[in-house]
């Protein structure tokens, strides 16, 4: 139950590049009362316990130990404790948190309607799990198929210090990284992909602000039946049938895909390019790593919260 007539919601950490997105999509909303702090209390324990305890939801947009520092602090307040939704990786793969995926399986979107602490997923993972799981559970991807997802995303996605070199001078155009095999998305791909066997993820970065391809190849002999790709197709459609963010597509006939062309938007594209006579296939999602990626997923995870509907809110297609 709401603490007032209209709902009230905290940015913490509202000064990163997640934070300002979510205030710029909740800008103009007459149905959320978006509260702040002074940037001197930001920081203070005093101030955060008190507007802690006013508000109905906490959006937690910090480093990993600080949203869980966060989470004791609201944890602290009893019957006053607001509901959580972390956007940082802390409590990505913890049974105690929704995974807020809204498009991952039935019934999910009530599952985070529901609940009182919600994690945000990551921008990687958005794409490569919203192409995987469907073929999971619908038995054509084996569960311990060796997959390997690579992807690349726009510089805004590394933080401050990455937008700052790549705004600057001195960054590369293209650059791998992550290849210690360790990267901080895999638990969360993995699990939530229903994938028995770790995948490899190799991730990189490119000389543009926003975007993100996140691409997966796959042996069609490898796979339940040795299914046609157009199979493969129809599995992603089925599933997001429906789907208001979620848009199965049918292949670029050129072969080629650019990564910017979601930019501010909430959607994911997802598409299957083949090669039934060579027996192979690439899936690929096109996303905006601060859109679908990060704070456009709050706010779609947010409005479930608090159960509105808002079909104007920035993010939805044009």
């Amino acid at each position: 139950m709401a603490k007032g007539s209209i709902p009230s919601v905290y940015i913490d950490g509202e000064s990163g590049t997640t934070g300002l997105q979510i205030i710029e999509r909740l800008q103009g909303r007459a149905d959320i009362n978006l509260r702040s702090l002074p940037p001197e209390l930001r920081k203070d324990p005093a101030a955060k316990r008190d507007i802690f305890a006013e508000v109905d939801v906490v959006i937690l947009c910090l480093p990993d130990d600080a949203a869980k520092e966060a989470t004791t602090l609201a944890a602290s307040l009893n019957a006053q404790a607001p509901r959580l939704l972390d956007a940082s990786t802390a409590h990505r793969v913890n049974p105690d948190w929704v995974y807020g995926v809204p498009e991952l399986a039935p019934g999910q979107a009530a599952k985070i309607a529901a609940a009182r602490r919600v994690t945000n997923p990551g921008c990687y993972p958005t794409g490569g799990i919203l192409l995987l799981r469907p073929l999971v559970d619908a038995g054509l991807l084996p569960k311990d198929y060796p997959v390997t997802v690579n992807a690349v995303s726009g510089y805004s996605g590394g933080g401050k210090a990455m937008i700052a070199a790549y705004e600057g001078e001195g960054a590369p155009a293209f650059e791998l990284y992550g290849l210690g095999l360790e990267h901080k998305h895999l638990p969360e791909l993995q699990h939530f992909s229903g994938l028995t066997r770790r995948p490899i993820f190799v991730p990189s970065v490119g000389d543009f602000r926003q975007g993100m391809l996140v691409s997966i190849p796959l042996h069609l002999d490898l796979l339940a039946g040795s299914p046609a790709p157009e199979a493969l197709h129809e599995a992603l459609a089925a599933h997001y049938q429906g789907s208001e963010y979620v848009r199965v597509l049918p292949p670029e006939t050129n072969g080629k895909l650019e990564p910017e062309a979601l930019n501010d938007t909430n959607l994911i594209e997802l598409r299957v390019f083949g090669n039934a006579k060579r027996g192979q296939a690439v899936l690929v999602a096109r996303l905006d790593n601060l859109g679908k990626g990060a704070s456009g997923a709050a706010v779609q995870n947010l409005d479930l919260m608090l159960g509105l509907n808002a079909g104007s809110q920035m993010g939805k297609a044009a």
